[in-house]
This record gives structure tokens, C-alpha cells and sequence, in this order.
């Protein structure tokens, strides 16, 4: 790292970049160099709430985590370099995609914040898949406006405008009502030739819904569609307050369009070129894979979604990864405490990792399922976590964890069965990030799944908040090359990686398990029918 008096001075001159990403458990900030070199990062941890059977986050909670946050980024600074964080080259905002804010002509929440969690839109889905002739996942801002039309929800009346929460943290900053291709694609079907909403399909909804005579028509209400790189407004005096409360840091900053998790995800793996992919595993997992070409059908398991320029994307999204087994390694921490042996958290995780690592390569028959949440692939509307097994399996530690890894991925790969089988997609490469892939063992438990290499960047633990800190940063160099080349010229040129190729044995094994798992999936449905009467 170069010296710090240097690093300083950049940071004074503000020569540097900001990415701010609100995940599902964490709100992180990273300040960059102008190279997009790590240089400080903040942080806040929050949750979603089960409120009224919608899984949200309320305003004030969306606010104290960008303030935290933010705040906890400039301590750092201070604390690193001697510097106060007052200003910075440019911002971007990202958060994960899809979900409802719809807001009245006062930019008033009109009802809590409904997440991508939340699968309570299953009737509005179908209906407007089949109109479209477009798969409309039941997560997409479009499907949950749609489902508040057929349950006669009073509040749509009054809407004047809808959002992700990406664009409303940017709306709140700057006073645009604007939002990146990428998660504008998660809202409603977008145009990849023309770069816009979809032009028939914004008639299409229109003419299904005027019996309603609403105020509003679809164009009206939805954020304008930005590229990666042009200008998105500037920080107000309002919004620098929001963002530091302190009054420390100055209005003026230029912002990139915001964008979803799912863009800062293949920025930050290089994964925008055609017949790329990447992986995010957290606490949901989906796969990217950029297009070549249209596919040949729609499948209501797929996604077809944008990179940041706008470029077509195939989406596997699975609502449920890492949370079941963050419960399990919580209840072994329980029993270490129990035991007397209290063992730091990150102690727990690298045994039973490292335990699955030992397992039978199918996982001796058992079987778990990771449902936390309901999960549209698999036609879940509720989750119900099990493990289930013969009692004549192998019920050993190894086993039991290797079946939690597995059942992270299991979802994602029936739906990637799809794409290599009916749409003959080969990838070139196959870029994973996330929690899952911190260790060994999860890389190599990931390329057996994928059957697939898998490239684990060393930059990939700065995750989504550094590929916003990147897409700010292009705004500078829009006009001098496409976002691909910049990827590949000025960010990934050096960049070190670890590749982990696919064990034959492990791929058999992955292939087995998957087997079983998808003929008891109608006992898993069952019980999640009988939990939740």
C-alpha cells in the first residue's frame, strides 16, 4: 500500500470513491483509490422483521444504517490516516434488488417496505407472466404493485411513485428519482436493444389494469432507467445531513446511477462480458450468467435481468443460502458455551467446515433443507427447515454439515439445470463471492455443485459496496471505454485469484444428493403446508 501522508493527501483532495451497499445483514461502505484500491470501510449490522407477515425494514431502521455506517467509514479514516472524510471523487448506492416502496405525491411510505424475502405475490406472478409472456418473479417491484391491485389495497390509489430501496436511498441524497439499468430491470421487464423499460409490456400492463381508473400510469411512477457511468445527480445540503448528521461532510459530491446487489456483484467479480457468471452466496445465493443471446423460451425459474450497461442476464435467484447454517454453527456455539468451552464464532465455523470436508461425497443419506423463507423455484410459500434421513444412513457430524452446505446450492443448481440443459449454456468462467466462499471447503463444495471452476478474486471479501465503489469511479472514464474494458484494463489487469476445479467424485456425490432431495421436496411442501395452517 502506498505511503500513508499519500493516501491521505488523496483522500483530502478527494481523489478517491465511495461504495455503500445495504445487504440483508450488513450495511458496508468502502473508500477507494482511484485505482479502486481499498483504502477504508465502515459498516452496520441490521435485520429484517417479520412484521404483519411481511418481511421488511423500517424507514427509521434504513437511516440509522446508512448514518452507522457511513459514520463507522469515517472513524476509520481518521483512525488509519489522520483525516477527516469531507468529501470524495463520487458515490454510488447500491442495495439488494426487487421489493415495493411505494410512496405518495409527499414522498410518503405509503405501507412498509416489502423486501425480495417476502413470496406473497404468487397470483400477480402467474398473471403477468402469461400476459408478458416474460417470467415476473414474484420478488420484482411489478409483481408485489400488481398484487396490491388484485387485493384491492387502498393505498394504490395514492401512489405516486414506486422504488427499490437502492433508488430511495439515492432519492433521499440527491433528489433523483432515478435508478441503474441493472436493478431498474428487477422492478419491470427492460428493453436490452433500446435500453428502456419495455415498451409493450408498459401498454400491456396498462390496458390490464385500466378497469381500476388509478391517477397514475405505469411510465408515471417508475424511476428513469440510467447507464453505468452517466451522471446521476449531486449530494444536496439535505442529503449530505442525512448521510453525516455531523454536517462534517460537504454537499456537491456526484453520484453514479444506484444500482442492485446483483450489478455490484458481477462488477466486482468482472463478470459483464457475454457468456461470463458469477455466484453471490450469503444469506441468499443467485447466479449471473451474461447472455450471448436471447434464449430460446421464458421459464418462471429464470430471470432475465441486466448488467449495468444493460447487457441481458440469466438470473437464478434463490431466496435461501447461508442463514440455516448460521443457525446450526449458533446452536454448536450454544453447546460449547454449555460445555464450558466457549469458542469464538469464527473457531465454530472453521471445525464444521472443516468437518464437511470429511463427509461421504453424498452425504451418507442425509438430507437437509435450508427453507428459512418460502422459495419460488421450488413453489415453497413458507420456509420449514428440516434434515431428514433413513435410519439406516450414516449419521455422523460430516455428514449432517456436508448436507447444509449442499442444501445452500441445491435450489441454485436445479435452476442452472435449466440453463445447461434446455438453453446449452456454456460459461466461460464462473466468478463466486460471498460468506459461502470463504473457505476452501466451500469453494470446492461450490465447483462440485456448479460442476464448473469457480474463481474466488482476493478482492472478492470487499464484495457488492467495492463494485459500487467501481461503477462510481467509471464515471470518470465513461466516454474513454466501455465498462467491460475498464473491468478488464484498469481493475482485474492484476488481480490474483484462486481457481478450484470441479472433483469428479464430488460432482457424483453433489449429483446423488440433489437426486434425493428433489423427491422429498413434496414432503418439505407438506410440511411447510401443515406448519403454517
Amino acid at each position: 500500500m502506498m505511503d500513508k501522508l499519500k493516501i491521505a493527501e488523496k483522500i483530502k483532495n478527494g481523489e478517491t470513491f465511495i461504495g455503500i451497499e445495504f445487504g440483508s445483514t450488513r450495511i458496508k461502505a468502502v473508500l477507494t483509490d482511484e485505482k479502486c484500491s481499498p483504502l477504508a470501510s465502515g459498516n452496520f449490522t441490521w435485520e429484517n422483521e417479520l412484521k404483519d407477515g411481511i418481511w421488511t425494514y423500517s424507514l427509521d431502521s434504513i437511516i440509522k444504517g446508512l448514518q452507522v455506517c457511513f459514520s463507522s467509514l469515517k472513524s476509520n479514516v481518521r483512525e488509519e490516516y489522520n483525516m477527516p472524510l469531507v468529501t470524495t471523487g463520487a458515490i454510488g448506492i447500491s442495495a439488494m434488488m426487487h421489493g415495493y416502496m411505494a410512496f405518495d405525491e409527499d414522498d410518503e411510505l405509503l405501507v412498509p417496505f416489502r423486501t425480495w424475502r417476502n413470496t406473497i405475490t404468487g397470483q400477480a406472478s402467474k398473471k403477468l407472466s402469461e400476459a408478458f409472456s416474460f417470467n415476473i418473479p414474484e420478488r420484482w417491484s411489478i409483481a408485489h404493485l400488481y398484487q396490491a391491485i388484485l387485493n384491492e389495497e387502498p393505498h394504490v390509489k395514492q401512489i405516486r411513485h414506486i422504488n427499490t430501496l437502492a433508488g430511495y436511498i439515492h432519492f433521499i441524497l440527491t433528489g433523483n428519482r432515478v435508478l441503474g439499468i441493472g436493478d431498474a430491470s428487477g422492478m419491470f421487464p427492460v428493453d436490452s436493444e433500446n435500453l428502456c423499460y419495455n415498451e409493450g409490456m408498459l401498454d400491456k400492463f396498462d390496458e390490464i389494469t385500466h378497469i381500476h381508473f388509478f391517477k397514475w400510469k405505469i411510465r408515471d411512477i417508475l424511476p428513469s432507467i440510467l447507464l453505468a457511468g452517466e451522471n446521476a445527480g449531486a449530494l444536496t445540503k439535505q442529503g449530505a445531513l442525512i448521510l453525516d448528521p455531523t454536517g462534517e461532510f460537504l454537499a456537491g459530491v456526484p453520484f453514479c446511477p444506484p444500482e442492485g446487489d446483483a450489478g455490484t456483484g458481477m462488477t466486482a467479480t468482472n463478470s459483464v462480458r457475454p457468456l461470463t457468471g458469477n455466484v453471490s452466496a450469503g444469506t441468499s445465493v443467485f447466479a449471473m450468467a451474461v447472455l450471448d443471446k436471447a434464449m430460446k423460451n421464458w421459464y418462471p425459474e429464470i430471470d432475465v435481468v441486466t448488467t449495468p450497461t444493460g447487457k441481458d442476464v440469466a438470473m437464478v435467484h434463490c431466496n435461501n443460502c447461508c442463514s440455516d447454517i448460521d443457525s446450526w454453527a449458533y446452536v454448536f456455539s450454544e453447546f460449547s458455551s454449555a460445555s464450558g468451552n466457549k469458542l469464538p464464532m469464527s473457531k465454530v465455523y472453521d471445525i464444521l467446515y472443516d468437518e464437511a470436508a470429511k463427509g461421504n461425497k453424498n452425504c451418507g443419506g442425509v438430507t437437509s433443507f435450508n427453507y428459512i423463507s418460502g422459495e419460488s423455484i421450488t413453489k415453497l410459500s413458507n420456509g420449514a427447515p428440516m434434515v431428514l434421513r433413513r435410519n439406516d444412513s450414516d449419521f455422523t457430524l460430516a455428514d449432517f454439515f456436508r448436507s447444509n452446505l449442499y442444501s445452500a446450492l441445491a435450489t441454485l443448481r436445479i435452476g442452472m439445470n435449466i440453463l445447461y440443459k434446455n438453453e446449452a449454456l456454456t460459461l466461460s468462467k464462473l466468478a463466486v463471492h460471498g460468506g459461502f466462499v470463504k473457505s476452501d471447503v466451500g469453494q470446492s463444495v461450490m465447483a462440485d455443485a456448479m460442476n464448473t471452476p469457480v474463481t474466488v478474486y482476493s478482492t472478492a471479501g470487499e464484495g457488492g459496496p467495492w463494485g459500487m465503489a467501481i461503477l462510481a469511479s467509471y464515471t470518470l472514464y465513461k466516454n474513454e471505454m466501455s465498462l467491460e474494458d475498464y473491468l478488464d484494463n484498469c481493475i482485474f489487469s492484476s488481480a490474483s485469484g484462486k481457481v478450484t476445479n470441479p472433483d469428479s467424485d464430488g460432482v457424483k456425490g453433489f449429483d446423488e444428493y440433489l437426486e434425493t432431495y428433489e423427491k422429498l421436496l413434496e414432503a418439505q411442501k407438506k410440511v411447510s403446508e401443515i406448519l403454517y395452517k
